[in-house]
């Protein structure tokens, strides 16, 4: 596989505040990389910088076989950002959500590409209702969807499930696999173990601007001792009550 993102010696600092220290990081075409990291870790940004809205003191960062410093209008073209707040208009409905962002990417029928989207994230229910009336889960679901018109090549996720209650996050993790599924790269920064445990291919931990270690969940397992074999009665996790309670083993019904 090809690499989708290559950084190497990326520095940044604010003031005295140095957020970066030297990153050094690769991510396959087509693969999900979990950059994990506590606040202040600098997850965000080295987001940023990789997106072009931020622009590194020193290294080199290349996204799409592009150098995001001196091709950033070319890399804006080849990527799409999700943050931490879905960027979707309450006022408009899915449908005039989807079909504005394809009119603004100067593509042709947004009416139909709107269409393809909401089927494709099971949407298309709701999509003549309000954004407003819809679920937070629904509405990140809409938010991915906005990020895939014009087929980029990279997405990043900067901490998408924030705030979003666990079936919202559930609905979510379904959207990342299938936008990976069709060869999409991802770069998802999280602070919840289990959602890099879900989702990535391969994980990267980010602590005090420096890069760890970065590798498949089984490699990082490794590099602890091996565990000791223990039989000990499972008990259901509070998540697994809620699901269960609710009903969440399937999506959720979206008639809100």
């Amino acid at each position: 596989m090809s690499t989708a993102i290559s950084v190497r010696d990326v520095r940044k600092s604010f003031g005295e505040l140095e957020v970066l220290r030297g990153v050094d990081l690769d991510v396959e075409r087509g693969s999900i990389v979990a950059l994990l990291g506590s606040n202040g870790a600098g997850k965000t940004t080295l987001v940023r910088i990789l997106s072009t809205l931020l622009r590194a003191d020193s290294g080199e960062a290349r996204v799409d076989g592009l150098d995001v410093a001196a091709d950033a209008d070319r890399v804006r073209a080849a990527i799409s950002l999700t943050g931490q707040f879905a960027a979707v208009d309450g006022v408009l409905t899915g449908r005039e959500n989807l079909a504005l962002i394809a009119r603004l990417r100067h593509l042709d029928d947004p009416e139909r590409i709107a269409d393809g989207l909401l089927e494709r994230f099971s949407l298309a229910d709701a999509g003549d209702r309000r954004v407003a009336t819809w679920s937070g889960g629904m509405r990140r679901r809409l938010d991915i969807a906005m990020s895939l018109i014009g087929d980029p090549g990279v997405i990043f996720l900067d901490e998408p499930t924030t705030g979003l209650d666990p079936e919202g996050r559930i609905e979510v993790w379904d959207a990342f696999k299938q936008v990976a599924a069709q060869g999409t790269t991802v770069l998802l920064t999280t602070q919840y173990l289990d959602e890099a445990e879900h989702l990535a291919d391969r994980i990267a931990i980010l602590h005090q601007g420096r890069i760890l270690v970065h590798g498949t969940l089984s490699e990082l397992k490794a590099l602890l001792p091996p565990a000791e074999v223990e039989y000990v009665e499972k008990q259901p996790s509070l998540e697994d009550v809620f699901l269960a309670v609710v009903g969440a083993t399937h999506p959720r019904e979206e008639s809100r």
